[in-house]
C-alpha cells in the first residue's frame, strides 16, 4: 500500500516468522510420538524437515526481494514514508517480544533457532525500514528504499545459509557439530583392551541426541563386557553420547 520494496521485504519475513512458529510447534508435536512398528527411531526428524523448509522459505523472500530492488535501481518509484514509518514501528516492537520469548530455546532446538534466527532478521530489517523512511521523509531520496531492502537480504542470507548446511548435515546423517571423529576414534582406541576401532558411525535424529554405533577389536584375553561398558562411559563423559551400540571381536 506505501509502495515500499523495504517494507515489503521486512513483511514478508515477518510472514515467513507465523509459518515457521506454526510449522515449529506442529513439529514439536509429531516429534514426541513414541517410536512405533513403522517408525522405529520415532518422529524426531520432523524438526529437521520442518527448519530446513524454513530455510528455503527464507531463501525465497531474500532472492526474491534482491530482484525486485534490481528493477526499482532501474525505475524509481514515489514511496509514502509516513506509513513505512507507522508499519516498521509496529513491527519492531513486535519482534522484540517474539524475540524475548524465543531466546531461551534458540540453542536447544533446530526449530526455535530457525524462529529465532527469523525474528532476529526481521528485527533488524524493522530498524532498517525506520531509518530509511526517515531518509526519505526529510531527503526525499526515494532510492534508499531498494537500498534498504537490498541489506535486509544480505542480512538474512548468511543466517539461512548456517540453517540450512545444520539441518542438511542432520538429513545427511553427518557427524553433529562439535564433535570430531578423529577425536573420538582415538577416546576409544585408548580404552584399555581395545585393539582396533572400524565401522564407527556418529549421527543425530535431531538437535538433541547424538547415536553411535562401532566395532571394536578385543586384546587377547579380556573381558567383552567390561570394556564395552568402558567405552560406553569414554563416549558418554567425553562427548555426551548416551545411545550407542558397540559391538566386540575377537
Amino acid at each position: 500500500a506505501f509502495n515500499s520494496l523495504a517494507l515489503l521485504s521486512d513483511a514478508a519475513h515477518m510472514l515467513t516468522d507465523v509459518a515457521a512458529l506454526m510449522i515449529a510447534l506442529m513439529a514439536i508435536k509429531l516429534g514426541q510420538k513414541a517410536a512405533d512398528d513403522k517408525r522405529t527411531f520415532g518422529y524426531k526428524r520432523f524438526e529437521i524437515l520442518a527448519a530446513s523448509f524454513n530455510a528455503l522459505l527464507l531463501f525465497a523472500v531474500a532472492i526474491y526481494v534482491l530482484v525486485e530492488a534490481v528493477q526499482r535501481f532501474r525505475e524509481p518509484e514515489p514511496v509514502q514514508s509516513t506509513g513505512m514509518l507507522i508499519v516498521a514501528s509496529i513491527g519492531l516492537v513486535v519482534n522484540i517480544i517474539s524475540m524475548r520469548l524465543l531466546m531461551s530455546g534458540k540453542e536447544a532446538s533446530f526449530n526455535v533457532k530457525g524462529a529465532y534466527l527469523e525474528v532476529w532478521a526481521d528485527m533488524i530489517g524493522s530498524v532498517g525500514v525506520i531509518a530509511g523512511a526517515l531518509a526519505i521523509r526529510f531527503t526525499g531520496w526515494t532510492w534508499v528504499d531498494p537500498i534498504v531492502a537490498v541489506g535486509i537480504g544480505l542480512w538474512v542470507l548468511p543466517r539461512t545459509w548456517v540453517l540450512l548446511r545444520d539441518t542438511t548435515n542432520v538429513l545427511l546423517e553427518g557427524v553433529p557439530g562439535g564433535i570430531k571423529l578423529p577425536e573420538l576414534r582415538a577416546a576409544i582406541a585408548g580404552v584399555s583392551g581395545v585393539e582396533g576401532v572400524h565401522d564407527l558411525h556418529v549421527w543425530s535424529m535431531a538437535s538433541d541426541d547424538t547415536s553411535c554405533t562401532v566395532h571394536v577389536t578385543l586384546a587377547e584375553r579380556v573381558d567383552p563386557d567390561t570394556v564395552r561398558k568402558a567405552v560406553a562411559v569414554a563416549l558418554d563423559s567425553r562427548f555426551g553420547i548416551e545411545h550407542c551400540t558397540i559391538q566386540t571381536e575377537t
